[in-house]
């Protein structure tokens, strides 16, 4: 009996032993694996791609759409078309942009390092159109809280005046 009992208390000793012997480390806060849909991980590659804003991104390809399809830009600026291009842009266009800072619309200076001066011109003429047909155009009017850029009614050689002044900045 007594080797039964010393048996059962061995028995008991080591099942408590192999029991307790391991211990889980907690983890603060809760958590929760599972693997993304498909669509979840499209919306993941879209936010990922459009962390640059549209007023930074960088784009000498695209031409817009209107009615320039070519702008050629002298290796000198005009002083003369520039100084034209200033006074258009303070009468028309200071309601919404302003040089060195965003306003309603992004600032002007910089912009044919980012655009092409087609692009440019055609969004100062054109730009109901390019907000309907752009893609950048309309990533723009998105950035600055849907406040589209108004029809000022310039003509070719004002927008393009005006483009030689946006040289000078």
């Amino acid at each position: 009996m007594k080797i039964i009992l010393r048996s059962n208390a061995v028995l008991f000793s080591v099942l408590l032993m192999s029991c307790g012997g391991k211990e889980e480390k907690r983890k603060d806060g809760f958590s929760l694996d599972r693997a993304k849909s498909k669509t979840e991980q499209a919306v993941a590659k879209t936010e990922n791609k459009s962390t640059v804003k549209a007023s930074e991104t960088i784009d000498l390809t695209n031409k817009g759409v209107g009615p320039i399809k070519s702008v050629s830009l002298g290796a000198e600026i005009d002083t003369d078309m520039a100084k034209q291009g200033e006074e258009v842009f303070k009468q028309m266009c200071m309601a919404c942009h302003r040089v060195g800072k965003k306003f309603i619309g992004p600032a002007p200076d910089g912009i044919l390092k980012r655009r092409t001066p087609e692009w440019v011109m055609n969004m100062i003429l054109n730009p109901d159109g390019m907000v309907k047909e752009d893609p950048l155009a309309k990533e723009l009017l998105q950035e600055f809280n849907g406040s589209p850029m108004a029809n000022q009614g310039l003509t070719e050689d004002q927008a393009r005046a005006v483009v030689e002044y946006f040289r000078t900045l």
